[in-house]
């Protein structure tokens, strides 16, 4: 199966349809009237969906399995077609549309057995996914395409030549792919005044987003959130406290990390790990989420 340990949980719905079309309109009289010899074709086939949905992942080797927590079967009768919806909701970090295109399935399967001997000219004309809501592209800003990013490292020894920095260049790759451009990408060592000296400085030049990377844990030479917090105009707790739940539920230590985020001026201010790993799943944490700060920045940005 496909690896989704890096994903957030977020409400996820599906709906998809089914289609019926039966050959002669006595059998819809039938369906109606409750008078088909094998039963209530329709609060039947309901029954079978419900419990179809639950075996999708028992049944295709590369779904997921996952809670359902909400179902629904819903039926519009035009003429000799009976058109099927169902609807799969779940809180997980995955989608539901095929186990809703499999519940829908299941369901005019059910009819399709039910009704056969009544009509031999019963077609199951389309199986199709009709909406999905819930994974990572829904929370796109879709506003801004032209914010901008610089990203420090903070490492005395990436400074020095000692140790070649990964952090930077995992926090640049996942600015890319949500179409952020990097204006200016820089290694400093763990010194408070020339932290400071940076955040103040692409504040002033209207930068997006200033992310730091390193000096976030409780050695002597972490000095990151020293230097930062003074700066910023508004801390975001709900930025920093996201970041530290997703990394914990990965590694028991990132309940030692002081992660930072806030503004400074109209520009959003993150101190992340200097980790390779921290810095990768902080960013995994909040992208592209946290872009929807811009649309309310918007407003208010002189540049």
């Amino acid at each position: 199966m496909v690896d989704i340990t890096h994903k957030q949980t977020t409400l996820r719905t599906a709906v998809a349809q089914a289609t019926v079309k039966v050959s002669k309109p006595e059998t819809i009289t039938a369906i109606r009237k409750n008078t088909v010899p094998k039963g209530d074709v329709l609060s039947m086939s309901k029954a079978a969906g419900l419990l179809g949905v639950k075996q999708t992942p028992n049944l295709l080797p590369d779904c997921h399995p996952i809670p359902i927590e909400y179902t629904s079967v819903e039926y519009e009768i035009n003429e000799l077609e009976i058109e099927i919806l169902f609807t799969v909701k779940t809180i997980y970090k995955t989608g539901v549309e095929v186990e809703a295109m499999h519940g829908a399935s299941v369901v005019a399967l059910n009819m399709y057995d039910m009704l056969k001997p009544i009509d031999k000219g019963i077609e199951i004309k389309e199986i199709k996914l009709l909406e999905k809501k819930g994974g990572k592209s829904d929370f796109k800003d879709r506003f801004r395409k032209d914010l901008t990013a610089t990203v420090i490292v903070c490492s005395d020894t990436i400074s020095a030549g000692q140790k070649e920095d990964k952090a930077g260049k995992a926090i640049i790759t996942v600015l890319e792919e949500n179409e952020v451009s990097i204006s200016k990408y820089i290694v400093i060592p763990d010194e408070i005044e020339e932290i400071a000296l940076c955040a103040k400085k692409y504040a002033e030049q209207n930068i997006d987003l200033i992310i730091y990377t390193g000096g976030t844990g409780l050695s002597k030479r972490d000095v990151t959130p020293e230097a930062l917090l003074p700066l910023l105009d508004r801390r975001i707790p709900g930025i920093e406290e996201t970041i530290r739940r997703y990394g914990q539920e990965r590694t028991p230590y990132a309940m030692l990390s002081r992660s930072v985020a806030g503004t400074l001026k109209n520009s959003l201010v993150l101190g992340l790990p200097g980790s390779t790993n921290g810095a990768k799943e902080s960013m995994e944490a909040v992208f592209p989420a946290i872009l929807h700060l811009f649309r309310i920045f918007k407003g208010a940005r002189h540049d």
